[in-house]
């Protein structure tokens, strides 16, 4: 698997979507591996200077940025979660941002919906994104579809993504990213930038 990626490290970004606290503790089914395997996959990311940009859903105080109509974070208003600095928005130790990795914060499911990731990403002559996210029917899979129609070249790391529902991961993964995408496992694009 690793000859169908060939990564040019320069030219690539590793995206570590929503893998804070909170989330991990809600969504991911096996935690503890899933953290293990994406604290490999960003070491060896870091080893070859690849970029990584992490993505975490957080709000301002009041919830500016939320209106009463959106469904999926109308709730997270009222119960008062993903406010700036409240409990549960850091991401993971396990997999924790060190200096000269970027943070990037969404106020939508979407990296890119009212960020600057595409800038960021533009700016640095990113290419290719290595994608890792919690909810894969979330996030990962909200981001695919505008990466994908900005004309980025997409890697699924499908093992370092996670989704409440394993069927939907499943499906995701091997029938939706795969038009898409390169789907493989974090062995391989390890492998690949090794």
């Amino acid at each position: 698997m690793t000859d169908k990626l060939p990564l040019d490290p320069k030219a690539s970004a590793l995206l570590v979507m929503d893998f804070q606290t909170a989330v991990v503790e809600m969504v991911a089914v096996d935690k503890d591996a899933l953290l293990s395997r994406t604290a490999k996959l960003i070491e060896a990311a870091r080893k070859v200077a690849m970029k990584v940009i992490y993505v975490v859903v957080g709000f301002r105080a009041g919830y500016p940025e939320v209106s009463p109509r959106n469904q999926s974070f109308g709730p997270i208003r009222e119960s008062g979660r993903f406010a700036d600095g409240s409990a549960g928005t850091e991401v993971h130790p396990a997999v924790a941002p060190k200096p000269g990795d970027v943070v990037v914060t969404k106020h939508r499911v979407s990296a890119f919906a009212g960020t600057d990731l595409d800038m960021i990403l533009r700016a640095n002559g990113i290419e290719t994104l290595v994608v890792a996210g919690i909810a894969t029917s979330g996030v990962v899979l909200s981001t695919i579809r505008h990466a994908a129609d900005a004309d980025y070249r997409l890697v699924v790391v499908a093992d370092c993504c996670a989704d409440r529902d394993p069927e939907v991961h499943r499906v995701l993964n091997e029938k939706v990213f795969a038009r898409q995408t390169t789907v493989a496992m974090a062995e391989a694009v390890i492998g690949a930038l090794a």
